[in-house]
């Protein structure tokens, strides 16, 4: 079975975690986390808010964190991913979910030096070898170059599948992308600046985000095209433009999305189109709605996106709307074990 270590232990690293206990894709062997206190690393993965009591709790003993299956998980408590010797526990594959993005640099060196097989990285930097959305590009994977593996962000890997299936079919001519994502943990419950987690010590020049979450819709910026069109291809952000709201609630983003397309359709054609998708596909990444649900109805959705067809219209024959949902970090976290699982396949692992 593959073995993998994990170099961060925040939301994405502990859905992670708990998405791969119940799938048991890989052997998570290490874990790095700038937390030094292990029983509280288990009590963070034991109870959670959102998600509730774990079934098979964790539990720590002395330096390791004790799985269901009574494995220990050595902890580390390095402040850079390089410091970390994956090598003496036969690690094939890092993930790195601490979204720092110096540690993208040293994930280079770990390959280089290390032995480690691959490093994937849980957001969407510029200097990995690919960028990889299961439902859009997988098939583009080249098991010889790819060593640094970009698992996107949770809005691509929504929209990137989404987007793929419609200019696959119909065209994309342009169009424009609302998305609506959770408050995120480097955000405030009381205004003051909002400091990078990607870049520590940074404080965001759009000065908004510090405003406090409690409450407020806060506009910005988004990079979910800029990530979406990595995958896409045919579709860039000369023609696709992108906005976001930061809304005050805390799980399951939404993406409101219009697009001119080349071919005349139907609303009929477009709902059976992604029917069709689902009936075909292995892996959760495209599930259906018509049902009268609201946000919280599609937590801890396995899927990467929800298509809410009921609001999936088209006037003139040739302008979509669509509505998405998905889990920010289940539906996310579980298309990263994936991914993980797809390349494993692909190193016979």
């Amino acid at each position: 079975m593959i073995r993998v270590g994990i170099n961060g232990l925040g939301r994405i690293g502990r859905a992670i975690l708990r998405v791969n206990s119940l799938k048991k894709f890989f052997d998570v062997v290490v874990i790095n986390d700038i937390n030094p206190d292990i029983d509280n690393i288990a009590y963070t993965l034991n109870y959670d808010t959102l998600y509730g009591r774990i079934d098979k709790p964790f539990f720590s003993n002395g330096d390791c964190l004790i799985n269901s299956d009574n494995q220990c998980i050595k902890i580390f408590n390095k402040s850079h991913i390089a410091d970390v010797d994956w090598q003496k526990y036969n690690i094939d594959y890092v993930i790195d979910a601490s979204g720092v993005l110096d540690n993208v640099t040293h994930a280079r060196d770990l390959i280089s030096n290390s032995g480690i097989k691959r490093v994937f990285v849980t957001h969407s930097p510029e200097n990995v070898d690919f960028t990889m959305v299961l439902g859009a590009n997988e098939e583009l994977f080249n098991s010889q170059e790819h060593k640094i593996i970009s698992t996107s962000i949770c809005d691509a890997t929504a929209l990137g599948p989404v987007l793929n299936i419609i200019n696959n079919s119909l065209g994309i001519k342009d169009g424009y992308i609302t998305t609506l994502h959770p408050w995120l943990n480097y955000q405030n419950l009381m205004d003051g600046p909002s400091s990078s987690w990607s870049v520590p010590g940074e404080i965001y020049h759009h000065y908004a985000l510090g405003r406090s979450v409690d409450g407020n819709m806060i506009p910005k910026p988004t990079s979910a095209v800029h990530a979406t069109c990595k995958v896409v291809e045919g579709i860039s952000e000369k023609n696709i433009g992108s906005f976001s709201y930061r809304t005050p609630t805390a799980i399951v983003g939404s993406a409101d999305i219009t697009l001119n397309l080349r071919t005349k359709t139907s609303r009929k054609y477009v709902i059976d189109l992604f029917k069709n998708f689902e009936e075909s596909q292995s892996i959760k990444i495209i599930h259906n709605n018509i049902e009268p649900l609201v946000s919280l109805d599609f937590i801890r959705s396995e899927f990467s996106a929800i298509v809410d067809h009921r609001w999936t219209d088209v006037i003139c024959s040739n302008v979509l709307k669509v509505v998405l949902w998905y889990d920010n970090e289940w539906g996310y976290s579980s298309r990263v074990v994936d991914q993980v699982n797809f390349v494993g396949k692909k190193d016979n692992l």
